[in-house]
């Protein structure tokens, strides 16, 4: 293994680097990658996933070459269908609706760059099963304000942990960065990041 470089994560997401934290790696870094993040004609979830980390740890690397960059991005999956962040309340209430009483996927796309540009993607996906939600769970949700900002308008760690009867997968994968995965990507690429065992 080298001697450790800067960790850059890609992301705005606070509780991405929560979750690196978990596992002892603080990033030295945190810049948020500015990607659109509309899919493509006919993209499937699990590719626009992987294009999405891939091109935020692209547009944070080029500018930091000698750093180790993660980039990732979470979609929420109903069959082909990806149900993104809610615009407002109607729409937090029309995925819920959708969840509701159903299984759907995580795929959490999960890109490493390391310096001189060797990188990493892959997609993890989580199966979650939801309860049927009666409209009084679907009401006090969305009163908590806890869709804003989630794919698929929850947060599993959150009130909405109350709605899962079953996973199948990465738990962390779910709140938005499936650390496995992550650690493994990063040690494969002969990165050792203070504090990763």
């Amino acid at each position: 293994m080298s001697d450790p470089v800067p960790l850059i994560l890609a992301s705005a997401s606070p509780r991405r680097v929560e979750l690196l934290a978990q596992i002892g790696v603080i990033p030295d870094c945190v810049l948020p990658a500015h990607v659109d993040e509309i899919p493509l004609k006919n993209e499937l979830p699990i590719d626009m996933a992987r294009r999405l980390a891939e091109a935020k740890a692209r547009e944070i690397h080029k500018d930091h070459p000698t750093a180790c960059v993660i980039g990732a991005d979470t979609v929420v999956a109903l069959g082909r269908r990806i149900l993104g962040k809610a615009e407002d309340e109607a729409h937090a209430r029309r995925y819920l609706s959708m969840l509701s009483g159903r299984g759907h996927r995580v795929i959490g796309g999960v890109a490493v760059i390391a310096p001189g540009g060797r990188t990493a993607v892959r997609a993890v996906t989580t199966k979650v099963d939801f309860k049927r939600l009666e409209d009084a769970e679907i009401d006090a949700y969305i009163q908590s304000g806890e869709w804003r900002d989630k794919a698929g308008a929850y947060a599993i760690q959150g009130r909405a942990g109350a709605f899962v009867r079953r996973i199948n997968g990465s738990y962390s994968n779910v709140v938005g960065l499936a650390l496995f995965d992550v650690a493994n990507m990063v040690k494969g690429l002969g990165v050792r990041p203070p504090g990763l065992i």
